[in-house]
């Protein structure tokens, strides 16, 4: 594995030069042999033009003796081989052989396109000599005409046994330089491979954990630079990691330390971090890793996870996780598919809750008792009491009234909080039940010369609802519309408004100042005390028309202004 590199490099260095010497080997011998063909070529034209003047006396008729010594004489010296050829392709004269002994020449190609003015350059085999020859034929011209040929020649063997030697040269030359191009593309190789195997052995440490590790940074030019470089990212590698070490000791210690149990799931749903509190609320020591479902056995709150995986938001709610309740938050994070799981144990709060609304229905129901015979007995003492005696029991029993009313109603929000009377939902026909609720108040309406105002349009469709708890919530805002009212009208609007029942109650009363609109839903939140007390006020009304609202998942909201009037309005699902 280590050389793995180094066989790639120095085989392609390999491939390389055995390329190059192919090439030299293949290609070198038939390009030394066309070159040097080329140049012989040119050699024996230029001796044929240096010995023409000489020659062509003889064919003129200008020289008739010492032409077969001249030409024997220039063969001798040249070491080619001369023929003289007339116009009619007679050998006149050749250093080789008798002219008298040669054929014509006529039809010699070389010959031929010299009688036609053209030199020529031919290799064939010689007929006469019985070799191949190497033939290179000059027109000899006079007065422009061409009175014969000289031709020039030489035996292939002498330039065959030349490129011989010439192809031992070069084998030898390739030979030694293809040796020589070996040893350094490996001295070469291995310059760059030593480096790049210690780049790999550090990554390779690196990856393993180690971050300590340095690379050398004595060598020069792009693997110093490297190097460098590797050794700047590995001591940042380490900060960062030490950073994160830290800041993981610390998120862990901060979770540790939390009351609420928290747990992260993965898209398959099984648990990949939990909390000391998440592992004491599903009383399980290791949970990682195992699905969710199998650590807390809660339907409630597998419902809400299935509902966020579903939906990709966020869910609450409250669920039973063994012997405890727990209100339970869940979010989905969508870069991972993951889902935050939160518990926050609410066990305590729900059993102080129970006992302070056991409390209330108890006091109540105890004070309900006395006060219904203060009551009786006040108006018994009524009906005999005159002068001074009668305004106080007048007094008494309006008192007593209060108490019983404010009874009635912490008994009736009571039960509606602690949901012991569960819904009855009906089809309801919320425009009769608003004109029911509208009569009962037309007497003292009329009394203070009110107007009551029923808007409505005549297909308003049933809507699902409690009808008692409904007629409740129409009756504590009318009432308080109308005591609070001392001139104009209470108008109650009706309509189907995005799928959703608006009831609007308003009215022309004294209204209500921005500071007290926020509080005007709490338990005995009053905001004019003492129009209250003389009204007979409890508190709680509103407080009654919230919860109603919220036990049929609407909402609830008032729009006043000082001397104009108020406007409550409720939204109630119509289905």
């Amino acid at each position: 594995m280590k050389r793995t590199l180094f066989l790639k490099v120095f085989a392609g260095y390999l491939l390389v030069i055995a390329l190059v010497v192919a090439a030299a080997l293949l290609a070198g011998p038939p390009l030394m042999r066309k070159h040097f063909i080329r140049a012989q070529a040119v050699h024996l034209e230029n001796l044929a033009y240096l010995i023409q003047d000489r020659t062509i006396p003889f064919l003129t008729g200008k020289a008739t003796e010492g032409l077969d010594e001249m030409i024997s004489a220039v063969g001798a010296r040249t070491g080619r081989r001369v023929t003289v050829i007339d116009n009619r392709g007679n050998v006149l004269a050749d250093s080789e052989k008798e002219a008298r002994d040669m054929e014509n020449h006529f039809f010699r190609p070389e010959i031929f396109a010299a009688l036609q003015g053209e030199k020529q350059m031919s290799i064939r085999f010689s007929s006469t000599l019985r070799a191949e020859m190497m033939y290179m034929s000059v027109p000899l011209e006079a007065d422009g005409a061409v009175v014969g040929v000289l031709r020039m020649s030489l035996f292939m063997r002498h330039l065959q046994a030349l490129l011989g030697e010439l192809r031992r040269d070069l084998l030898w030359v390739v030979g030694l330089s293809a040796a020589l191009a070996l040893v350094a593309a490996a001295l070469l190789t291995r310059t760059v491979s030593r480096p790049v195997r210690e780049f790999v052995e550090a990554a390779s440490r690196v990856s393993a954990g180690d971050l300590g590790v340095k690379v050398s940074t004595r060598r020069r030019g792009e693997f110093r630079a490297l190097a460098l470089g590797f050794n700047d990212m590995t001591a940042k590698l380490k900060a960062v990691f030490s950073e994160i070490r830290i800041q993981g000791e610390e998120l862990t210690s901060i979770l540790a330390s939390i009351r609420e149990g928290l747990c992260v799931m993965d898209a398959d749903s099984r648990i990949l971090f939990c909390n000391d509190s998440f592992r004491r609320a599903a009383q399980v020591q290791a949970p990682e890793g195992k699905h969710f479902w199998e650590v807390v056995r809660s339907s409630a709150l597998v419902e809400i996870i299935r509902k966020v995986r579903e939906t990709k938001t966020s869910g609450t709610g409250e669920a039973a996780v063994g012997d405890r309740i727990h209100f339970c938050s869940a979010s989905y994070l969508t870069s991972q598919g993951r889902i935050v799981v939160t518990l926050h144990d609410m066990t305590e709060f729900r059993d102080l809750e129970r006992i302070k609304k056991d409390f209330v229905v108890n006091v109540s129901h105890e004070l309900k008792t006395p006060l219904t015979a203060i009551k009786g007995f006040v108006e018994t003492m009524e009906q005999r009491a005159v002068g001074e005696s009668a305004s106080y029991l007048g007094i008494i029993r309006r008192n007593a009234d209060r108490l019983i009313a404010i009874v009635d109603d912490l008994l009736a929000l009571s039960k509606i909080e602690a949901q012991e009377a569960r819904l009855e939902k009906e089809d309801v026909d919320v425009r009769a039940l608003a004109e029911n609720i509208l009569k009962i108040f037309e007497k003292p309406a009329g009394e203070k010369g009110l107007g009551l105002v029923l808007e409505a349009g005549p297909d308003l469709p049933p809507v699902k609802a409690d009808p008692l708890q409904l007629e409740g919530l129409l009756l504590n805002l009318v009432d308080n519309a109308v005591k609070y009212t001392d001139k104009g009208g209470v108008t109650v609007r009706l309509a189907i408004d995005g799928g959703r029942l608006r009831i609007e109650v308003a009215d022309t009363g004294i209204g209500i100042d921005p500071a007290h609109q926020a509080h005007v839903f709490e338990r005995f939140y009053v905001v004019d005390k003492s129009r209250s007390k003389k009204l007979g006020g409890t508190g709680l009304g509103l407080s009654l028309v919230k919860h109603i609202v919220l036990a049929h998942q609407g909402t609830v909201s008032v729009s006043s202004r000082l001397g104009e009037g108020t406007t409550f309005t409720v939204r109630l699902p119509v289905i």
